[in-house]
């Protein structure tokens, strides 16, 4: 009988050859026997099996084709792609020291485990009398098996050839200070009405709308302009191409105008001005475009390269102007990209939906978007289940510079992420994975990785004498985590840490009391844009934890701020009232001695406390017992006035001492 044909693409992994050093010269010999008979060797391990199995040291096959028997004695064997060196051995019938030696005449220096080129293995393979048939019967049978090794899968996109280019729209982010009027400038353009619906006036995500003006298409990107929102304002002038810069004319250039023009600049991006409420009596466009010149961006009436066009979110005047030189700026960028490839892009906002699962809004760089794709995104993936344009229509494909929803992949991914369409789920899942161990062991090395420095140890040491304000975090998307968490790290304070001890997006859940543990270690629960889910309030009430939600993201900042400052243990001063000086000494039967003053200066305050000062020297420290003026007692009296003064648990007052009034006072709290 014909022994078993060795494969090197077999979907099972590969026996170790020769476990055990004493069968080793044998197994040769019938190699060689095999081969002079023109029958292939036994696979290892065979032979194992055949007995009933001793558990052998397993190695994964490389991706290589079966060896084939072709008529009479003649020796045939194929390979596609790489194989490594003690598979080529075992197929050869010869010790692997053999082949290294092999190929260390040819120049290649490979261990028994490595794998080297199909070049190398051919000439090694004709030395020893074996025939390499590089036909079309060793593809058939690869493309029959459909195996995609993960050692040699072609996850990379192809680099596109720039035949296959087309044009494609531009896109185009809208950057600024709060409430200068972007989101207002794009609902005249879209010819909706987003502004009046965000939280306190003002966006709070990155909004991506793909819009089809004069017969042209563009996708627009609206960013955030409060200072919280800086990673949005720079994730998005990173993934545009004109980056228009939104000016009110009555404001200027303002802190988050600043840092919107720092980040187009960084991004490389073609830079456009939009000089908003024009329409306004205190409007000042000659004033813009000399802050402009300041920021060395010089209008192009002054002779620079700038555009800038003077617009009207309220009127819509100058807004046609504006779309048509985006276009012009567009055109003279030679936009282009390959739609006819797998997709890849950038993630621009992500979430938790109920009843969808984890939602992405994506922008599509190249290749185009379908249903069904296998899309990997670090270390989320998923078999695309839907794509949703800005409309909410859904839709089956998405081209370049398309920003649609997704709807399937396994997890929430990051703001900024990439994605990419792998050949089939099965790789995207393994690469995940990969990635989210990384991921793991390297937040794991951070966690115990112990100070290289005196610095760091008394770092450490300050940060452990700090008190600290635990924070469970929760946010409708991605993005807004990351704006919060960033917020709250640059509060800056020498007293009180804060701790994120968990974020995600998505409503307040009952494992969100969990992460906030109990008792007075509690952290407290804060939510932007989302609601604690049913059962969670009492669940709440019931371990003591706060939850607190907000919709505008300075109110979440401030409140965390009044946290921090609850923390601190209240600090007291004392303040001098007033001074009184003792007049005469009253007898009273029942009540002791009362002293008669006269109030110097200031006040004497029933609920102060007063001193008895006797030549500089002070004899009695104590609250008043009552203070009377004429005969009723009184709460104060003034300088000037007269009133007679008596003290708890002192009575021994001589002519002339002077009785001083003091109080404490609570300091106001610094971080």
């Amino acid at each position: 009988p014909r022994a078993p044909v060795r494969s090197f693409d077999d979907d099972d992994d590969e026996e170790m050859l020769y476990p055990m050093g004493g069968s080793r010269r044998r197994d040769e010999q019938r190699g060689r026997d095999a081969g002079r008979r023109g029958v292939q060797p036994m696979r290892p391990g065979a032979r194992d099996a055949a007995r009933g199995g001793r558990d052998a040291r397993r190695a994964p096959s490389v991706p290589a084709a079966a060896p084939i028997t072709v008529g009479g004695n003649a020796k045939v064997i194929s390979f596609h792609g790489g194989v490594r060196v003690k598979d080529l051995a075992a197929t050869l019938g010869l010790r692997p020291n053999v082949v290294i030696s092999e190929l260390m005449k040819l120049g290649v220096f490979a261990s028994i485990n490595q794998t080297i080129d199909a070049t190398s293995a051919t000439k090694v393979a004709q030395a020893h009398g074996f025939v390499v048939d590089s036909g079309e019967r060793t593809k058939r049978n690869a493309e029959n098996r459909q195996v995609l090794r993960a050692e040699n899968a072609d996850d990379a996109i192809p680099e596109d050839r720039p035949e296959d280019l087309k044009p494609r729209p531009p896109v185009v982010t809208f950057l600024g200070h709060v409430d200068h009027g972007k989101t207002s400038l794009m609902d005249f353009i879209r010819k909706a009405h987003v502004a009046a619906g965000e939280s306190g006036g003002i966006t709070q995500h990155i909004g991506a709308y793909c819009l089809e003006v004069a017969g042209q298409r563009l996708t627009f990107l609206d960013t955030p302009g409060h200072a919280a929102f800086s990673a949005m304002r720079q994730r998005g002038a990173h993934l545009t191409d004109i980056a228009v810069i939104i000016i009110a004319a009555d404001d200027g250039i303002m802190p988050q105008t600043k840092e919107a023009i720092r980040a187009a600049k960084d991004a490389g991006v073609t830079i456009m001005v939009a000089i908003n409420k024009i329409d306004l009596p205190q409007a000042n466009v000659q004033r813009v475009m000399q802050q402009l010149q300041g920021e060395k961006l010089t209008p192009e009436e002054w002779g620079g390269d700038v555009v800038c066009c003077p617009v009207s979110a309220r009127t819509g005047e100058g807004v046609d102007n504006l779309l048509e030189m985006i276009f012009l700026q567009a055109e003279m960028l030679e936009l282009r990209a390959n739609p006819d490839r797998r997709a890849n892009g950038s993630v621009i906002e992500a979430q938790m939906e109920p009843g969808r699962g984890p939602v992405a809004t994506v922008l599509v760089t190249g290749g185009t978007l379908k249903v069904g794709d296998a899309v990997l995104c670090g270390e989320h993936y998923g078999k695309l289940k839907a794509l949703v344009d800005s409309s909410g229509k859904r839709v089956r494909t998405a081209g370049p510079s398309e920003a649609v929803q997704i709807v399937g992949l396994s997890g929430v991914p990051d703001a900024g992420a990439e994605f990419m369409v792998m050949p089939n789920e099965k790789r995207a899942r393994d690469v995940a994975a990969e990635v989210a161990e990384k991921n793991k062991v390297e937040s794991l090395s951070k966690a115990t990785r112990a100070p290289q420095s005196i610095d760091d140890i008394f770092q450490r040491m300050q940060s452990a004498e700090k008190l600290t304000l635990r924070i469970v975090l929760r946010a409708d998307v991605q993005g807004s985590v990351e704006a919060i968490e960033d917020s709250i790290r640059e509060i800056k304070s020498e007293k009180v840490a804060v701790e994120i001890i968990h974020s995600g997006t998505g409503n307040i859940t009952a494992s969100d009391i969990q992460s906030a543990g109990a008792g007075e270690n509690a952290a407290l629960i804060v939510g932007f844009h989302v609601s604690p889910e049913s059962g969670v309030n009492s669940l709440a009430r019931h371990n003591g934890i706060r939850i607190r939600t907000f919709s505008i993201i300075y109110e979440l900042l401030d409140f965390v701020k009044d946290e921090m400052l609850a923390l601190l243990p209240a600090e007291h001063r004392e303040v001098v009232r007033g001074h009184a000086t003792v007049k005469q000494i009253f007898a009273l039967n029942k009540m002791g001695n009362v002293a008669g003053c006269a109030v110097d200066d200031g006040q004497i305050l029933l609920k102060a406390q007063g001193r008895v000062i006797r030549r500089k020297q002070i004899v009695h420290t104590g609250a008043f017992a009552s203070i009377r003026h004429f005969k009723g007692e009184v709460e104060e009296v003034a300088a000037g006035q007269e009133c007679g003064i008596r003290f708890a648990s002192f009575e021994d007052f001589q002519e002339g001492d002077v009785i001083e009034c003091f109080a404490f006072e609570e300091m106001p709290k610094s971080l």
